[in-house]
């Protein structure tokens, strides 16, 4: 029996967006330090403001864009197969024969949905999740109840009709 319609599980656009901010920072920070040593060892003339400003700036501003393309792309497919998990660079499926628990952990600052499989081996979801500031996602805790309903609902049978 296959699902008509997939449960689909996404980052929120606020949590792709911080993402994105946080992963453009750490660009702009390793681009600023470098062209700051580069300057100071003599490699190349010391930059305009303007410049300095466009290095502090655009790669933030980058990051938010290419992070919200990315939660597009990125999260968590539940069907009659089992659950998939996408990203930007790989993806894989868990059959649900192979899922053993399905648990909300802690892991940092953030509470993540892990699945543990027969082999002993546990898979981190891409989404849902919830952590503070940009990473917050108010209604985890609703997400996390049908992950577990569905996951229960195929172990023992399948869905209910």
């Amino acid at each position: 029996m296959e699902d008509v319609s997939p449960a689909t599980f996404r980052p929120t656009s606020q949590q792709a967006l911080g993402r994105g901010l946080y992963l453009g920072s750490l660009v702009a920070v390793g681009v600023t330090l470098l062209a700051a040593m580069l300057t100071l060892t003599g490699f190349i003339e010391p930059p305009r403001g303007v410049t300095w400003a466009a290095m502090s700036l655009v790669p933030p501003l980058g990051g938010a864009m290419v992070g919200i393309l990315a939660g597009r792309v990125t999260g968590t497919q539940i069907s009659a197969r089992g659950i998939r998990t996408r990203s930007v660079f790989n993806g894989d499926v868990a059959p649900w024969d192979e899922v053993v628990d399905l648990r909300a952990e802690r892991r940092g600052a953030r509470t993540v949905v892990s699945v543990y499989l027969n082999s002993g081996a546990s898979v981190q979801l891409q989404a849902p999740y919830s952590g503070e500031l940009f990473a917050s996602d108010p209604r985890f805790e609703g997400k996390m109840f049908a992950l577990s309903h569905l996951w229960r609902s195929h172990r023992f049978g399948g869905l209910p009709g």
